[in-house]
């Protein structure tokens, strides 16, 4: 079961790439003289703003505990850090090499894990990253003679690594009895407070913070990246992460790309007809297929003839 729901997870997040590009022309379109720092920084403000927002109505008669507030503002850090390194590093490199180097993570954590229980990785485990490493090459279509080390490529492995640390802070022993969905809560405005003052300084003038919400299809997709992409997915990760190890769930998350690959293939002119930009749907290639086929044969592997996971532990009441 947390395996199915962390998939889940990784269908929204999946969606925000056809909508953090839609929304990019959006704003680029009405407001070309505001650079893509502060766009990037905006976004992440508004759209873990509203997240908090949507969930306040629900979660406002539970008392955080401490421990849930120190793994939120942890977790707020690793994440909030992450997503800023991968923005910028994507202003140097290739979207295809991003893709393909964020997913260091799923190599990183079998080492620490070997290092934390001084043992070896297991055979399956070790076949599974592998299958990931060469599914995610051909998915994003990386060939080794073309990938460089950049300062584009370096940023990237950065957050690789920072995302890491992520995904272990929900492993912690001592956070185990936090609850997914109180966390998640104050994630999101520990994140939104984090990027409040870099988006104000990045802005040619305060005004800018509202100027760049001031249109329906601004609004609306924002709303989508906070209910779908925010909301759900990180509620999903943090309820249901704690189940499996950091290794198990670093595999799990590769399948993102792979939702990505679908969705971008009728998505992108839905979104681009709604706001008034030319942004074209994807095809089917034999990259998508093999790519994607890999990385979910590496899940598959890790899941086959595998003990039941443990019962989840303190629902909310």
């Amino acid at each position: 079961m947390p395996v199915v729901f962390l998939v889940l997870a990784c269908a929204f997040w999946g969606l925000s790439f056809p909508i953090v590009k839609a929304l990019d022309l959006e704003q680029s379109a009405r407001l070309p003289g505001m650079s893509k720092a502060f766009f990037a920084a905006w976004l992440q403000m508004a759209r873990f703003g509203v997240a908090c927002l949507l969930m306040a109505p629900f979660l406002f008669r539970f008392r955080p505990t401490r421990g849930e507030a120190v793994q939120a503002a942890w977790l707020a850090l690793w994440g909030g850090l992450g997503m800023a390194l991968q923005a910028w590093g994507l202003a140097f490199t290739e979207a295809s090499t991003s893709a393909f180097l964020t997913q260091a993570y799923c190599v990183i954590l079998p080492l620490i894990a070997c290092l934390k229980t001084r043992r070896a990785p297991s055979p399956r485990t070790l076949l599974a990253t592998a299958l990931v490493v060469v599914g995610g090459a051909v998915l994003s279509g990386v060939r080794p003679d073309a990938l460089r080390m950049g300062k584009g490529e370096v940023a990237t492995l950065a957050a690789a690594f920072v995302f890491t640390f992520q995904i272990l802070t929900l492993e912690t022993p001592k956070h185990r009895a936090n609850r997914g969905l109180v966390v998640t809560f104050l994630m999101c405005g520990f994140i939104s407070l984090l990027f409040f003052p870099v988006a104000l300084l990045l802005a040619p003038q305060p005004s800018a913070l509202v100027a760049a919400a001031a249109s329906w299809p601004t609004a609306s997709l924002v709303l989508a990246l906070a209910l779908l992409c925010s909301v759900a997915a990180f509620s999903l990760m943090n309820t249901w992460q704690p189940r499996v190890s950091a290794t198990e769930a670093g595999l799990i998350y590769t399948t993102e790309p792979v939702f990505t690959a679908v969705f971008v293939m009728f998505l992108p002119a839905w979104l681009g007809s709604w706001v008034g930009e030319s942004y074209q749907n994807e095809s089917l290639t034999l990259s998508l297929i093999t790519g994607g086929s890999l990385i979910l044969a590496a899940n598959v592997l890790m899941q086959w003839k595998r003990p039941p996971h443990p019962p989840a532990i303190a629902p909310i009441p």
